[in-house]
């Protein structure tokens, strides 16, 4: 039922946002009972997926029986149409059934990760992601990683701009940094308890044109670097490095998308110290260079 909720408002029509043709469909149309025994009327059967972009298989209570071979020919047939295909938690194993996830890198919910590289030996299980993007499949990690997933899929085809309306609109964050490791001990870390890491870090996203290293940011703490680093890294599941890059980039991205200024300017912006830098750290960890960036997202613009 989670999982049918997290599709359902990722890609609800928004105003102003691109509007998805959204539907549920099953093998056999009808009352669908989920997991908390609230059935779900699902009008459309099988052939719904003959036609459609994307094609998400969601979780499922009997995971370890695999789907008929109707949906997983359905499944296969749409990857082999050039249809995008994805799966989140225990709707992995669907996909892993209908042989889409040999020789690829997969995630699953942390839980059943080992007994989907068990099971599937050819498929390389990236336990610690959030999701994993292999070009035409993607799969995401367990429970509410469903929207990572969902808005990792929005931002792909449509760009940051979207997928940050609509995480805004749903009061999420629209990247979460890390990997499903910082979420199994504890969800909400002790050292945040007196909001001093969250200050600073609220801090670093409203000074990110400056040069800011995390020096700075252990300073702003009053921390030494290394009890800084280590703080951050057991509240947030990645380094003070890889997260302040992260959100170089991402508003990087936004300004790309919505704006009409030089790459130039928009490395000054970010904190970069010139639009090589920028174009260097955009090409290594987005595979393309600003510009081609702009020229594919740049329909986004005045969102």
């Amino acid at each position: 039922m989670l999982a049918v909720g997290v599709v359902a408002e990722v890609f609800d029509p928004r105003p102003g946002l691109p509007v998805f043709d959204f539907a549920l469909c099953t093998e056999r149309p009808g009352q669908v009972r989920t997991d908390i025994g609230v059935p779900v009327a699902v009008g459309e059967g099988l052939d719904r997926i003959a036609t459609a972009d994307l094609v998400l298989a969601l979780p499922w209570a009997d995971f370890r029986t695999p789907p008929s071979d109707a949906v997983l020919d359905a499944f296969a047939a749409a990857h082999a149409r050039g249809a995008l295909v994805a799966a989140h938690c225990v709707g992995v194993f669907a996909l892993a059934a209908a042989g889409l996830l040999e020789g690829r890198r997969a995630t699953t919910h942390w839980r059943f990760a080992a007994l989907l590289a068990g099971r599937y030996p050819g498929v390389r299980v990236e336990a610690d992601d959030l999701y994993v993007d292999e070009g035409a499949v993607v799969t995401g990690a367990g429970a509410a990683a469903g929207f990572d997933l969902c808005l990792h899929l929005v931002r792909r085809e449509h760009g940051a701009a979207v997928a940050n309306a609509v995480a805004r609109d749903l009061v999420l964050p629209s990247h979460r940094e890390g990997g499903q490791s910082q979420y199994l001990a504890a969800p909400v870390p002790e050292e945040c308890a007196d909001g001093r890491l969250a200050d600073v870090l609220e801090w670093a996203r409203g000074n990110l044109h400056e040069p800011l290293s995390v020096a700075d940011l252990a300073g702003r703490a009053l921390m030494s670097r290394r009890s800084f680093a280590r703080r951050f890294t057991a509240a947030t599941g990645t380094t003070p490095h890889a997260w302040l890059v992260g959100l170089r980039l991402s508003a990087a991205e936004e300004l790309l998308e919505t704006t009409d200024l030089p790459v130039e300017e928009i490395a000054r912006r970010v904190g970069y110290g010139s639009a090589a830098v920028l174009r260097e750290q955009f090409v290594r960890r987005r595979g393309v260079p600003p510009r081609s960036y702009r020229r594919s997202f740049a329909r986004n613009a005045g969102l």
